[in-house]
């Protein structure tokens, strides 16, 4: 926890409601930090999966908890090593939203921020690909602003497509099926979809009749995110490739892919 220049705020009255002023850029106006905790989600702590031209809707709640009473919060999306050294910030300058003081309990703020993130303006490097941090501030009562760098995180990933397509069809009951599609995700750097190499994708089945698939194996994905496997046809039905994501690339299913066992 620490003092900070205030950058921009959701100003809290006492009335339950209140509009968006950015603040002036100042020193903390009290000579120690003040008591205020924050508690924050982003998007319900869902992540946010940006293709090349993605314009996603975020929400940033957090309260703020102040035994003084808060009068300003804001809070905002950054990325980086530190904040003094942020290569990504969202949303822009200012962040707008709204705070509620709580009818019942005068030291307790809930605010809410939501901005649209677009895909072919704020990322442009998949180095930006990955966890994000929430910074949040604070002014309470006696003038003094609280800034935690790290209030909570939220995960931006990189959008990705998997593929498929079953042959031969139709199939004689107990020949070979060949399975094959390919994995790709979204660069955002060269703006194009390029394969996603060396990822675990399952293999999944579903009979026809059925709603319920069936994993069947495992494989990696080859040079140029390809796909490519075998099994044998025992009855009609869809398979498909199901690819769950990583830390930094949203997860990808493929449609199914009849196959008419004969």
């Amino acid at each position: 926890m620490r003092t900070r220049p205030a950058l921009a705020a959701v100003f809290c009255a006492a009335a339950l409601s209140a509009s968006v002023f950015p603040a002036a850029a100042h020193a903390a106006g009290g000579a120690a930090a003040s008591d205020t905790t924050f508690k924050v989600s982003v998007d319900g702590g869902k992540d946010i999966v940006l293709g090349l031209n993605t314009k996603k809707t975020v929400t940033i709640t957090w309260t703020a908890k102040d035994p003084d009473g808060v009068v300003r919060s804001w809070a905002y999306l950054w990325h980086g090593p530190n904040v003094d050294d942020m290569d990504g910030h969202l949303p822009a300058y200012p962040p707008a939203g709204t705070c509620a003081v709580s009818p019942t309990d005068p030291t307790t703020s809930t605010c809410e921020t939501t901005f649209t993130v677009d895909a072919e303006r704020d990322v442009r490097e998949n180095a930006l690909a990955g966890t994000w941090n929430v910074l949040a501030e604070a002014q309470d009562t006696h003038d003094d602003w609280t800034a935690i760098d790290v209030a909570g995180t939220a995960r931006i990933k990189r959008n990705a497509v998997v593929t498929v397509n079953a042959s031969p069809e139709p199939v004689r009951t107990g020949r070979t099926v060949t399975v094959a599609g390919k994995l790709t995700r979204a660069d955002w750097a060269s703006r194009t979809y390029t394969g996603y190499r060396g990822q675990s994708v399952q293999l999944q089945f579903r009979m026809k009749g059925s709603n319920t698939y069936t994993t069947l194996k495992t494989i990696t994905s080859g040079a140029g995110g390809a796909l490519k496997t075998t099994t044998r046809a025992r009855t009609d039905g869809y398979f498909r490739f199901v690819f769950a994501g990583t830390g930094t690339t949203g997860p990808s299913t493929a449609a199914g892919d009849f196959v008419d066992v004969r």
